[in-house]
C-alpha cells in the first residue's frame, strides 16, 4: 500500500476537507499526521493510520503507528478505535488474534482500546486494520511537524528501514532464502519489529524543547525529511555517514535491492532540537538506553541536501507514494 501523491491530493482530497470551526485548530494539512480540536478547555489530538503492508503482528503493528504518531505532538496516546476487515467469515481465528495482538500493544503503550467495527470482504486478500488514536495535550502545545527553525540540529533515533526489513523477513521469508539470506538472518530481522514505538522517546524529548517531530513511516527517513522542510518552510542539510548503519538492515537491502532511505521505518524519530537543547536532548534518550545520531541540521532554504562523500544532492521533490515495501508487495506479490 502507498499514499497518492501530493498533486492528487491537491485536486481530490485537500478542496474537500476545508474546516472553518472556531474549534478546528489544525484540520487536513499535507505532512501533519494529527488533527488539533479544542475540547473544553483543552486540546484533543487525533490520527487514523491504517496497515495493510503486513500481516505477522498486524493489529499490535497498526497500534503502535497510530500511536507514534499522537505521540509526536508530545501527548500521549489514551483511547483507541479499531477497524478490522479480513478477507473471508471463515477467518474467525484471525479476526480474535489481531484483537488480542492490539489488546496487548495499547497496554504497552497505556492506551485503551474503546470500539470500532469488524467484518470480511472477499475483496481481500489480506487483513487490513486502521486504528484511530486520540490523547489530550493537557493544556500543552501540542508539537508540529513544521516547527522546525534555522540553526536546529537533526536527531535520527535507532536507524532506518527497521520495519520494513522486518516484515520483509517475516512475511517474505521465502522470498527471502532464495535471495540468500540465511535462517539465523531471518531471526535476526524480525526481532527490529520490537523497536517499532517512538512513544518513550517522542514524550521525552518533548520535555527538551524539541521544535518538530516525525516519525518515519512509508516514504522512508528522506520522506520524512522533506515533509519537516515543507511544512516548517525551511532546508534540512544531512550527512548521510553521520547515521549509523544497522548490519542487518544492510543486508537486506542489498538482497532485496531496496533503499533504506526510502523505506518505511516505523519506531525511527526525527526531531529538531534547538542547538542550546542538544545536550539536554541526548541525555534523556540515553536514559531511555536509545542509539541516536545528530544528522545534521536545519537551514534557510527547501528541501533536503544530502551529504555523502564530498557530494551533495538537494531533493525537493515530494514522493509520498513511493515506498520500497510498496514496491516489494508488487515486486513479489
Amino acid at each position: 500500500m502507498s499514499k497518492f501523491p501530493l498533486n492528487v491530493l491537491e485536486r481530490c482530497v485537500y478542496p474537500f476537507t476545508v474546516v472553518e470551526a472556531p474549534d478546528v485548530i489544525l484540520g487536513a494539512a499535507f505532512g501533519e499526521d494529527v488533527a488539533l480540536t479544542r475540547v473544553g478547555n483543552d486540546i484533543l489530538v487525533s490520527h487514523l493510520d491504517p496497515i495493510v503492508g503486513a500481516i505477522a503482528r498486524i493489529g499490535w503493528l497498526a497500534v503502535h503507528v497510530a500511536s507514534n504518531d499522537i505521540a509526536t505532538t508530545g501527548v500521549a496516546p489514551r483511547w483507541l478505535l479499531l477497524l478490522v476487515l479480513v478477507p473471508s467469515l471463515e477467518d474467525e481465528a484471525l479476526v480474535a488474534q489481531i484483537m488480542r495482538d492490539a489488546g496487548q500493544a495499547a497496554a504497552e503503550v497505556g492506551a485503551v482500546i474503546i470500539g470500532g467495527h469488524t467484518g470480511y470482504s472477499s475483496g481481500l486478500s489480506r487483513p487490513l486494520v486502521a486504528v484511530t488514536a486520540l490523547g489530550v495535550a493537557v493544556g500543552h502545545e501540542p508539537i508540529r511537524t513544521g516547527g522546525a527553525n534555522p540553526g536546529d540540529h537533526v536527531l535520527v533515533t535507532k536507524g532506518i528501514a527497521l520495519e520494513g526489513t522486518a516484515i520483509l523477513a517475516e512475511d517474505f521469508a521465502d522470498v527471502a532464502q532464495t535471495l540468500g539470506l540465511s535462517g539465523q538472518e531471518l531471526v535476526e530481522a524480525r526481532t527490529l519489529i520490537n523497536e517499532v514505538s517512538v512513544v518513550p522517546e517522542a514524550l521525552a524529548l518533548a520535555q527538551q524543547g524539541v521544535t518538530s517531530m516525525h516519525d518515519v513511516t512509508r516514504g522512508g527517513l528522506l520522506e520524512s525529511l522533506l515533509e519537516m522542510a515543507y511544512r516548517s518552510g525551511v532546508g534540512i542539510e544531512v550527512d548521510m555517514a553521520r547515521l549509523p548503519e544497522r548490519p542487518i538492515v544492510t543486508r537486506f537491502a542489498q538482497a532485496f535491492h531496496f533503499d533504506p532511505w526510502r523505506m518505511i521505518s516505523s519506531g525511527t524519530l526525527v526531531a529538531t532540537v534547538p542547538p542550546g537543547q542538544v545536550n539536554a536532548a541526548g541525555r534523556a534518550l540515553a536514559r531511555l538506553g536509545l542509539a541516536f545520531a545528530d544528522l545534521g541540521r536545519v537551514v534557510e532554504g527547501s528541501g533536503v541536501y544530502l551529504q555523502q562523500n564530498g557530494r551533495v544532492q538537494h531533493c525537493t521533490e515530494i514522493q509520498c507514494e513511493n515506498d520500497e515495501l510498496a514496491r516489494m508487495w508488487a515486486r513479489y506479490r
